[in-house]
């Protein structure tokens, strides 16, 4: 039996908690979670920066900075989502529009780059105050 005024054994102590998980973000960790936010908006200049951005910092920070790893893989997920609506959209609305059906779709097509853009700012200003986003209809591919 153990005794209450007998201190714990070794293998009876716990490590405290790390900062991140007391609700303390350092400024670096905001700007790189930030960064992974917004990196995806690239991918209106580069084709390819909606996936290649948030990876990236994925891959660089998830063992130093778990807060901007997490928000990194949810920046990735909603990307990844929301690149497969839209080529989906885009391929029905193309064959559809064949029978003038399609072209009611079209104004869809236009809202979802509208949606990502301001979802993915809301991401990152979230992320700058050290508070972490879900996004909205968005599969959790990477956990």
């Amino acid at each position: 039996m153990n005794d209450p005024f007998t201190p714990p054994a070794v293998s009876e102590v716990v490590a405290p908690p790390a900062p991140a998980e007391l609700g303390v973000v350092s400024s670096e960790e905001k700007m790189w979670a930030t960064i992974a936010h917004l990196s995806a908006l690239t991918g209106w200049i580069t084709g390819f920066g909606y996936i290649a951005g948030p990876l990236i910092v994925y891959l660089v920070k998830k063992d130093t900075m778990p807060f901007a790893a997490k928000e990194a893989k949810e920046a990735l997920n909603f990307n990844i989502t929301w690149l497969g609506i839209t080529i989906i959209f885009a391929v029905v609305t193309f064959v559809l529009s064949l029978f003038v059906i399609g072209l009611l779709l079209i104004p869809i097509l236009i809202a979802i780059p509208v949606v990502m853009t301001v979802l993915s700012i809301v991401g990152g200003l979230r992320a700058n105050e050290g508070r972490s986003y879900r996004y909205p209809l968005t599969l959790r591919l990477i956990d």
